[in-house]
C-alpha cells in the first residue's frame, strides 16, 4: 500500500500519455518484455519518429505541405540499394505562395506561345523553390517527386532543369545530381565540365552548392586520370595506378573524351 495516496493520484495523470501508451502496447499486444529502460528507449524512438513524420499543424504555413524524401546526409548511391534503405527527411515545402495566387488573379491571357512561356516560367520558379527549400531542410527531391508535386511529366521536369541551368549556370540540388543517379547529368560531370571551362574551384563551389572538399576531390581524381590518358596509359593500368574502381575510372575517361573531342580525335589518327 502506498504511503502517500494523494501523491499517487496526482502522479497517475502524468502516466496517461502517448509515451506510456506505447509501452503498454509493446507489453500487452506485442509481448515485448524487458527492462523498463529498454522500453522507455523504444517509446522515445517511436515518439521521435512520429514528430519527424507528422509535424504539428501550427508549424505549417499557407500553401505548405509536409513531404518525406531522401535525406541529404552524405550517403552515396549504391547499385541494388532500395529506395527505402536510404535515410529520409520529412520537410515542409512551399508548394503554393501568395505571389502564385496573385499572378493567377492578374494574369492577362495572350497568344498560345506567350501563355506557354508564362506557364514554363512559373513552373521553373516553383521547381527551384521546392528543390532549394528541401535542401535547406537536409532533403533531396527526385525528378519523380517533383513530377508528382507539380503535376508535370518527367520530360517537362528534365526540360525545366536544363533550361534553368543554361540560363543561370546554377546546378540545382536534385537527388539524381547529388547521388549520381539515372540519366541526368551528374554533379561529377557538371563540376568537371566547369573545371575544363577554366572556372576556378571556388567559383564551382558557388555554382554547384557542393562543398570545397567534394569539388577538390572530383578535380583531383579527374586530373589524375587525364594525365595518365595523355601518356597513353590503358584503362586497366589507370585503375591499378589510381586505386579506383573500373567504373569510376571509366566515368572519368568518358568525361575526358566528351570534353576533349579534339585530343581524342588526334589520338585515333595516330
Amino acid at each position: 500500500m502506498s504511503l502517500n495516496p494523494t501523491r499517487d493520484r496526482y502522479e497517475s495523470i502524468n502516466k496517461r500519455n502517448f509515451h506510456q501508451a506505447i509501452i503498454n502496447l509493446l507489453e500487452s499486444e506485442y509481448k515485448v518484455l524487458g527492462s523498463r529502460r529498454i522500453l522507455d528507449m523504444l517509446a522515445d524512438d517511436i515518439e521521435n519518429l512520429h514528430r519527424a513524420y507528422y509535424p504539428l499543424r501550427n508549424q505549417i504555413g499557407f500553401g505548405e505541405i509536409v513531404f518525406t524524401t531522401t535525406k541529404d546526409d552524405g550517403q552515396s548511391q549504391s547499385y541494388g540499394k532500395k529506395t527505402e534503405d536510404y535515410a529520409t527527411a520529412t520537410v515542409v515545402l512551399p508548394l503554393i505562395t501568395k505571389d502564385d495566387v496573385e499572378r493567377r488573379i492578374y494574369f492577362k491571357k495572350g497568344d498560345r506561345n506567350s501563355n506557354y512561356e508564362h506557364r514554363e516560367s512559373r513552373d521553373i520558379e516553383t521547381m527551384v523553390r521546392l528543390l532549394k527549400s528541401a535542401k535547406e531542410q537536409n532533403g533531396l527531391l527526385s525528378g519523380a517527386e517533383l513530377s508528382v508535386l507539380m503535376n508535370r511529366s518527367l520530360t517537362s521536369i528534365r526540360k525545366y532543369l536544363d533550361a534553368y541551368r543554361k540560363k543561370t549556370g546554377e546546378i540545382l540540388p536534385l537527388k539524381g545530381y547529388v547521388l549520381d543517379q539515372g540519366s541526368l547529368p551528374t554533379h561529377k560531370g557538371i563540376i568537371i565540365s566547369l573545371y575544363e571551362q577554366g572556372i576556378s574551384p571556388a567559383d564551382i563551389v558557388l555554382k554547384t552548392g557542393h562543398s570545397q572538399n567534394a569539388v577538390d576531390r572530383y578535380i583531383k581524381h579527374y586530373t589524375q586520370v587525364k594525365k595518365l590518358l595523355r601518356k597513353n596509359i590503358d584503362e586497366k593500368s589507370i585503375k591499378e595506378i589510381t586505386g579506383r574502381s573500373m567504373k569510376v575510372v571509366g566515368e572519368y575517361i568518358k568525361l575526358y573524351n566528351d570534353l576533349n573531342p579534339v585530343s581524342t580525335e588526334t589520338k585515333k589518327n595516330k
